[in-house]
């Protein structure tokens, strides 16, 4: 009996040890038979799991926590390795791990390779540079120079410095510029200099990690009398600067500036209307050099050179005419590319393009998922923190999808060449591909526009249907041929048909930007909600069998949460001396009547509005003074009360005081007296030093902030460490919230 006893827990426990290695076993064969089926598309997961990790550096705060994840990845490989018997899951496993530490140190190994150290404070400074980079910026009147310093020869007002940073870039007026001012030269000028500044609210655009990576240590204003010391080479950069300004003369203004850009890259003299034009109506990536037009120049290099070489016909028969020509369409590529100023987005379509002629010289399919995975790869090597810029992003998704789309195998199947075929026919099928290319890229690429620029075209993809082929095949060759007969004197005709058909490109853009619900306009969306969607998105494309459809589910999860997330009420920049409040109708009102073109614009479109903003003083709940503002705004039932100052004069301090008792929120680009205690929430100059600029959600209680506490990635200054914004919160409402920190630009919830 005693036997019988103790055997019977090990009977019962055997068979369902025996059930659940075999239902492992089975899940696990599920497993290795679905990656079986798809070890076609592993490879495409490499230059994925590479910015994954590029990403985990840019999110996680500290050197602590890059450390812990090297770690943790390292020992997950490991793991794998040693765990997983050899199997297909395993290797995969291991694989992706070991790409994620390479990914997060090589973006970790380029800060520092690059860290030079920025200006502490805004100063007046005369000093003496050398010209690196010269770009005139004519609708604005300015010319923007990147410079060298080379010593300081006088500083202004209370400023004391004996060195610059290394690099620094500047503006300086039109009429301040003085003959032979070139690349390499050497200037002596005075100029406001400031230390790169972070996005002035969450969710804007982050100059002091651009300028960090590009080695930029402070930006201002130049002033003159601006001397030169001695003059730069004439003919450094010269061809590009001197073509641009050849075929401005050639164009009216606006085409002028259109066909500059084509040809050389150079924006700068596109009247600011027009470009606006072209963003809104989904065709600013013609302006800019990148995969549309390398493609054009080496297609149509590719095709000249066929045709030519065939006309020999012993050249025909004894030598290799596709190697030849992609070999020139190679060298012809890279010269465009150095014409057009060797930027970081030419520089990768460049790179895709070679790899295009490779493939056609190794008589491969052209283009594939995995030249693009390949490509993506050399740019995450050399350029790790390309990743978290919108032209990486954009550029890599419109090509992914378009490769993606035509590689599956029923849109091959019905866009694939037939026999006996009408032409009409075949027209119009080429003309659904295109729509539907157009549509698909304008759906992968609308998340990435709202998540940037909070702004993205709806009507892009009809818009491209007849701007990009206008574009490739007509404008592009005309102008070519216009400066080819421009040598020999005779180029007016041709110009005058670029110029035509540049207008009707504007036209078309005018038009499709001035459509009822051209734009969406979307506030700053969470960054995990915009992840989601890229995951979704990236797991879409990337896989072949039935899986791939599972990739929907983050990807609505991801659109709905940016669609939901309520736009914030009060936005204020950095310096407290620009605030943004939300209107009844859905405007935003700027509480200063008198504020830039960029500081409107960017507060409208952080707060999802596609429009001028409105003045606060103008609105029926607001009462201002010269100094100061009260506004009330209804949300959800409850009324709350906004103070902010407006000017940096002295008020009454008995005033002040009471009607801050009176508010909810007090906002000031000055220090605030210890007594001024509004009912929740007080963002003076002390404060806002420490958080940066700040959104506030009044339906939900948050409060989002630039800087996060505890982050020390080596862009952010030295005093915006950590400074609990919890802390600041005062009045009957203190001790009765939470607060907790999340997300890329500091997100910080306080509950009253």
């Amino acid at each position: 009996m005693a036997n019988t006893a103790s055997r019977a827990p090990s009977t019962v426990i055997a068979p369902l040890q025996i059930a659940v290695w075999r239902r492992v076993a089975g899940i696990t064969g599920s497993i290795e038979y679905w990656l079986e089926a798809e070890r076609d598309q592993l490879p495409l997961w490499l230059p994925v799991m590479l910015g994954l990790g590029a990403s985990l550096w840019l999110l996680l705060p500290d050197p602590a926590s890059w450390a812990m994840a090297v770690a943790a990845f390292g020992g997950v490989a490991l793991l794998a390795l040693s765990v997983g018997r050899g199997g297909r899951a395993a290797r995969i496993i291991a694989i992706g791990s070991a790409a994620m530490v390479v990914g997060l140190a090589l973006i970790w190994v380029r800060a520092e390779r690059v860290a030079q150290p920025p200006l502490a404070r805004t100063m007046i400074v005369r000093f003496d540079a050398r010209v690196e980079r010269v770009d005139p910026l004519p609708p604005r009147g300015l010319v923007r120079l990147r410079l060298a310093p080379l010593a300081v020869v006088e500083t202004l007002g209370r400023s004391t410095v004996t060195a610059l940073p290394l690099h620094i870039r500047v503006n300086i007026a039109t009429d301040d510029m003085p003959a032979g001012l070139s690349r390499g030269a050497v200037i002596r000028l005075g100029a406001r200099l400031m230390p790169p500044p972070p996005p002035s609210v969450p969710g804007a655009y982050d100059f002091a990690r651009v300028a960090w990576f590009d080695q930029i240590g402070a930006t201002g204003r130049g002033f003159g009398p601006i001397a030169v010391l001695s003059p730069g080479d004439a003919e450094a950069g010269g061809l590009r600067a001197s073509l641009s300004a050849h075929i401005r003369t050639k164009l009216s203004p606006a085409p002028g500036g259109i066909a500059a850009a084509l040809a050389t890259g150079d924006q700068g003299a596109i009247p600011l209307e027009d470009a606006e034009a072209m963003r809104r109506a989904g065709l600013a990536h013609l302006l800019s050099v990148s995969g549309l037009h390398i493609t054009a120049v080496v297609g149509a290099v590719m095709l000249v050179m066929m045709r030519l070489l065939a006309l020999s016909p012993w050249s025909a028969l004894h030598l290799r005419l596709p190697l030849i020509a992609a070999a020139t369409a190679a060298l012809a590529a890279i010269g465009y590319t150095v014409l057009t100023g060797s930027e970081v987005p030419t520089i990768r379509s460049c790179v895709a393009a070679l790899m295009v002629l490779l493939a056609i010289a190794l008589g491969r399919e052209a283009m594939t998922l995995r030249l693009v995975a390949t490509g993506a790869v050399i740019v995450l090597v050399l350029w790790p923190e390309a990743l978290a810029g919108p032209s990486f992003q954009l550029s890599f998704a419109a090509i992914t999808a378009i490769v993606a789309l035509h590689e599956h195998p029923k849109v091959r199947a019905w866009f694939a060449p037939r026999e006996e075929e009408g032409r009409g026919r075949w027209l119009l099928r080429q003309m659904a591909s295109l729509l539907l290319t157009g549509v698909v890229v304008e759906a992968a690429l609308s998340p990435i526009a709202l998540y940037h620029f909070h702004k993205a075209g709806l009507y892009g993809s009809l818009a491209n249907i007849i701007a990009i082929p206008l574009t490739t095949f007509v404008v592009m060759p005309l102008e070519a041929l216009a400066l080819a007969l421009d040598l020999l004197g005779i180029g007016a005709p041709a110009w005058w048909l670029v110029e035509q058909a540049l207008r009707l490109l504007l036209g078309i853009a005018h038009a499709v930007a001035k459509a009822p619900g051209a734009v969406a306009a979307l506030p700053s969306m969470p960054g995990w909600a915009f992840g989601l969607m890229v995951i979704g998105g990236l797991w879409m494309a990337l896989w072949r069998t039935r899986l791939r459809r599972a990739g929907a589910v983050p990807l609505v999860i991801g659109a709905a949460w940016a669609v939901l997330t309520p736009a914030p009420d009060v936005l204020m920049t950095g310096d407290g001396r620009h605030v943004a409040l939300r209107t009844d109708g859905g405007n935003v009102a700027m509480l200063r009547d008198r504020a830039g073109d960029y500081t409107r614009a960017m507060l409208a479109e952080a707060s999802g509005v596609d429009g001028e903003p409105l003045l606060l003083s103008e609105q029926p709940g607001a009462r201002c003074s010269r100094d100061i503002c009260i506004a009330d705004r209804v949300v959800d039932g409850r009324r709350w009360r906004i103070l902010a100052t407006r000017s940096p004069y002295r008020v009454s301090i008995a005033e002040l005081i009471s009607a801050c008792r009176t508010a909810d929120i007090v906002i000031s680009e000055r220090r605030l007296p210890r007594r001024c205690t509004p009912r929740w929430l007080r963002l003076d100059r002390p404060v806002l030093q420490r958080t940066g600029g700040v959104s506030v959600t009044l339906s939900s209680g948050s409060v989002r902030t630039v800087f996060q506490m505890g982050d020390r990635h080596p862009w952010l200054p030295n005093a915006n460490r950590a400074f609990p914004i919890a802390s600041q919160v005062s009045g009957r409402f203190s001790g009765r919230f939470s607060v907790r920190y999340s997300g890329r630009s500091g997100a910080e919830t306080a509950r009253p």
